[in-house]
């Protein structure tokens, strides 16, 4: 798929793994929506990238039809959609409170809430991003949309307190390969990418020698991955046309240990 005048969205698009990729797309020649709750972030960096920037919860249907909608009016029909919006905690199974030794179990509101924004977040956008891509005219290889998503490392080796969030990211690993059957016929490809440790600004909030300490993990390099990097696999996913219903993990092969 070409870059140059195609309307694209990213979710999560303010910081991070989501402003990195806005950012290439722009650079690409694409025409860039960003999804987020940061208001001053997002409206800064689409001013920037001379894009449009939309206050949008991925929780909330209507939220998200009204930022797909204004997004729609302002570039007109995505072709291209990139799903960084996510959220995480830590907190274990049960265990004893530190303080009092008093048993408790990850509060189920708190477990939910990341399926919410994570799983059910990226499903809805997926979806009203595909009904709307439906309605396009198919590109000369039969194309009508390409669709990444983020998952991570956490799918397949989640850490000690990340049952809710690796499993919010084994979801979307779970979806990839029946979405993209789903929407095969109509052109539309799904592909997932798996980060392992990368800088982004949660990570940046730590101490400099904890950040070192991290990025030492790492077989090779020994780093932490730079978002830059991440925009680029996505990239290559949307304009390598054969690239469909595959998993991808981006993260020097690290296999993460339990804590």
């Amino acid at each position: 798929m070409e870059f140059a005048e195609t309307a694209a969205v990213v979710t999560g698009g303010a910081s991070g793994l989501g402003e990195a990729t806005a950012r290439a797309l722009a650079r690409a020649g694409a025409k860039v929506a960003i999804f987020d709750l940061n208001a001053s972030r997002g409206e800064r960096l689409a001013d920037e990238l001379g894009g449009f920037f939309c206050v949008v919860d991925v929780t909330d249907d209507a939220s998200v039809d009204a930022g797909f909608a204004a997004a729609r009016q302002a570039h007109g029909q995505e072709r291209i959609l990139v799903n960084c919006a996510g959220t995480g905690n830590t907190i274990k199974t049960a265990g004893r409170d530190r303080n009092t030794g008093a048993v408790k179990h990850f509060p189920l509101d708190a477990f939910e809430k990341i399926i919410q924004v994570n799983l059910i977040g990226t499903f809805r956008c997926v979806a009203k991003s595909a009904v709307g891509m439906l309605s396009l005219e198919p590109l000369a290889n039969g194309e009508r949309g390409a669709i990444v998503n983020t998952a991570s490392a956490a799918a397949e080796d989640g850490q000690v307190g990340q049952a809710a969030y690796a499993a919010s990211k084994a979801g979307i690993v779970g979806m990839t390969l029946p979405v993209a059957r789903d929407l095969s016929a109509e052109g539309i490809r799904v592909n997932t990418i798996l980060p392992g440790l990368f800088n982004t600004p949660l990570l940046s909030a730590l101490p400099d020698d904890v950040r070192d300490t991290l990025g030492k993990q790492v077989p090779f390099p020994k780093r932490l991955g730079n978002p830059e990097e991440y925009a680029g696999l996505a990239l290559e996913m949307i304009r390598n046309s054969y690239f469909n219903g595959e998993d991808v993990r981006l993260d020097g092969a690290i296999r993460m240990a339990p804590r």
